[in-house]
Parts: structure tokens; C-alpha cells; sequence
């Protein structure tokens, strides 16, 4: 596969070469046409590298495995990056020979091979290649290394590519060490999606940063940085049960309720879509299962061991969500829906996105967490029974 940029005027020329290679040697070629705009304070580099790997990916059939040229001295080029930008020992681990990509393998076979030795492989097989000028730009981080700095490294430490990259595979197996034993805590912390905050706060500060970066990560969000990060283990965890605080960063953010740290990406207020909450009408014999914003669903479906009377229920019902004020009709007077809500254990920030079942304005039912007992099922036999069921999406938890 060759990736065309298109962020220099030769792009075309160079796709048609690949293409041009590959017929010579009777392989498939596909050439992949991206559009790199970085956002304000997005690097150019970081931008290009993404959406290069996200078509890549795109290409793939299951079971296939990307193979790319890296070699020891992009290996340590990494490495010099990552210490600029402080990383921890993920980060300097630098790049593996095998790691994953989007559920596929990401195989670097030319990792222990120097560029040096690449280049003369190539020469000596008279193989053409193309070299794109942007490598010259010493604006851009990793060309400035490559260009300045290593070579003063090299006159001084000439295995310097080599030494660097047993110092990331160092890093690598403390990396893997750090992964499994934050894959326990978060186990032993784990609360569905959530984590126990009780559990965290019995945990030695070190262990407890680790097993939240695991499980950030676990949950598919971006990585906090350092000061966020620092602020989670410590005061959010810290703050009194009814404070609720919340951490916010780009894609992400965290809130506490009681004794429950809870990730959404990003706040459920904002998931909600442009006119989730003036509802919409649920002919619930036609369809079993209805659609919610942000990826959630209501259903209603036949069980017999079911509490819904599904021959006294209503078609349609009218299904919105919550405004605040709303009183449900109980066996011992109106029970404000907001005390239904904090006794299930729903935090503030979540209650927007509870369902309602409404008929002709009264509230039949809230979500799969209440019934009206006019339509709950009796004990007699021969009475049609269902269950509502409501679907949240897997990012947050309850």
C-alpha cells in the first residue's frame, strides 16, 4: 500500500512509482489519497502519522498484518522524542516488532537493522527509491534530530542506535509489567464500567495512578496529562462522597458520585441529539427496540416471567426525558422522580438520559428502574407479559 499525502507537489508522481515498483514485481499495489489539516496546535507530523495509519488500517482484511520499514534508527529517534516530551515508560519503550493496530498486527521485521545497512542493501541491488524533500525541513522535531543531533551523537557513542534500543526493550518489559498489574487493580476496583473509589483510595499513590491509567485506556480514552492525572489520584478521589467533582480533558472526562469514578466521552448532556428531549412516539408492537441518542435503546420484549401487563399497556407510548419537577404516581403518593433516580444510584450528570414512558403526560414508566402499578402484570394466569430493558452505551457505567 503507498499512503499519498498530498503535502508535496511530487505526491502523484511518487504513487505512481509504488505503483510502477509493484507491477515489475507482480504484487497488488493500492494507493491511499489522505487529507492531512491539522486543527490549531495540532502538530503537522502528529496529524500526517494518524490519519496515515487510520487508512492503513482501513485496508486491512481480518487476519492480515501491516508491515512497515521502520528501522534502529527511527528506533531511536522515537526514543529521543519521547524523552522531550517527558513521556513515562510507555512511551519510551519506543516502537515494538510486534504491537497492535486497530485489532491487527503491526509487524516492524527491519527494527534491529540500521539505516546504514538499509541504504547499502539497496544500493548494492540497484533499487530505486523516492525520497521526499519535507525530510530536509528541519522545522519539523524528528528531522531535526535526525540532521543535527545524531550524527554529533554518533561520532561520540557510535552504537548509539543500537544501545538505545536495548534501553526501550528495558522499557517494554517494565511497560508489560506495569499493564498487567493495572489490569489487576482495576479488576480488583472494578465496579461495571466504574471503580470503586473506597477500593483506589486503600491503594499506595504509584499503584493508583497506574491502574487509572489502565483503565483510561481500557475505557478508549486519550490520555490525561500529568497535572490531570495527578489531580484524579489525589483531591478527586479525596473530596467528600457528595462533592461530585469531575476532571476534564480533550475527549475525555471523569466524574465521581459516592463511591463510583465513572469516564464518559465526552458529558452526557452533550451526546444527547438535537432534539432528543422533546421525545418521540414508540409504537412498541411494531418495534421491539427503540433508538436513543448516544448510542443507548429502549426495548420492551415478551417474558413470561416479566412485570409488564403488555394488555393493559398503551400503543404508542410517548418517550422523552427529564426536565426536572417530574412526580411519579406510587402506592403511597406522587414520588418525585428525582428520588427514584438518587436511590438507583444514578449520578446527577446521568439522570438527562433517563427514558420515560409517558401516556398522555402521565409517566408509565422510567427507563427498566420503574413501573406504574397500573400496568404492572398480576399474578393471574393467561396476562401477557414483558420487560422493558434500557441499553446504555458501554462508556461510562452504571
Amino acid at each position: 500500500m503507498h499512503v499519498d499525502h498530498g503535502l508535496q507537489p511530487e505526491s502523484a508522481r511518487w504513487a505512481a512509482s509504488a505503483r510502477a515498483r509493484a507491477r515489475r514485481l507482480r504484487v497488488p499495489c493500492t494507493i491511499v489519497r489522505i487529507r492531512v489539516a491539522p486543527r490549531r496546535g495540532e502538530s503537522l507530523e502528529a496529524v500526517a502519522r494518524r490519519e496515515r495509519y487510520r487508512a492503513l488500517t482501513a485496508q486491512l482484511e481480518p487476519g492480515e498484518a501491516l508491515l512497515t520499514a521502520h528501522t534502529q534508527d527511527d528506533q531511536l529517534e522515537t526514543l529521543l522524542l519521547a524523552l522531550m516530551r517527558g513521556s513515562g515508560a510507555r512511551g519510551l519503550a519506543a516502537m515494538g516488532a510486534r504491537s497492535a493496530l486497530a485489532g491487527h498486527a503491526l509487524l516492524r521485521p527491519l527494527l534491529p537493522v540500521a539505516r546504514s545497512q538499509l541504504e547499502r542493501y539497496v544500493r548494492a541491488r540497484a533499487l530505486s527509491w523516492s525520497e521526499d524533500p519535507s525530510n530536509r525541513d528541519e522545522r519539523f522535531d524528528r528531522n531535526y534530530l535526525r540532521r543535527q543531533v545524531l550524527p554529533r551523537l554518533r561520532a561520540r557513542w557510535p552504537a548509539a542506535a543500537a544501545l538505545a534500543s536495548r534501553s526501550a526493550a528495558h522499557l517494554a518489559g517494565a511497560q508489560a509489567l506495569l499493564e498487567a498489574l493495572g489490569r489487576r487493580g482495576a479488576a480488583l476496583a472494578a465496579d461495571g464500567a466504574a471503580l470503586r473509589v473506597s477500593v483506589l483510595r486503600g491503594m499506595p499513590l504509584p499503584e493508583r495512578r497506574n491502574v487509572l491509567r489502565h483503565w483510561i485506556g481500557a475505557r478508549g480514552l486519550p490520555m490525561p496529562d500529568q497535572r490531570r492525572l495527578r489531580e484524579i489520584a489525589g483531591p478527586m478521589l479525596e473530596a467528600r462522597a457528595d462533592a461530585s467533582p469531575c476532571v476534564q480533558w480533550q475527549g475525555a472526562e471523569l466524574r465521581r458520585h459516592d463511591d463510583r469514578l465513572m469516564a464518559v466521552t465526552p458529558a452526557v448532556p452533550e451526546r444527547l441529539e438535537p432534539g432528543a428531549a422533546k421525545g418521540s412516539d414508540w409504537n412498541w408492537r411494531e418495534r421491539s427496540w427503540l433508538a436513543l441518542a448516544g448510542g443507548a435503546a429502549l426495548g420492551l420484549i415478551a417474558d413470561r416471567h416479566g412485570d409488564v401487563d403488555l394488555g393493559s399497556l398503551p400503543c404508542p407510548l410517548r418517550v422523552d426525558f427529564r426536565h426536572g419537577g417530574e412526580r411519579l404516581h406510587g402506592t403511597h403518593g406522587r414520588l418525585p422522580l428525582k428520588d427514584l433516580l438518587q436511590s438507583r444510584g444514578i449520578a446527577p450528570w446521568e439522570r438527562v438520559s433517563v427514558p420515560l414512558l409517558r401516556d398522555r403526560g402521565r409517566i408509565v414508566a422510567v427507563a427498566d428502574l420503574w413501573l406504574d402499578a397500573a400496568y404492572r402484570a398480576s399474578g393471574r394466569s393467561g396476562v401477557r407479559r414483558g420487560r422493558l430493558r434500557w441499553r446504555q452505551p458501554s462508556i461510562g457505567g452504571r
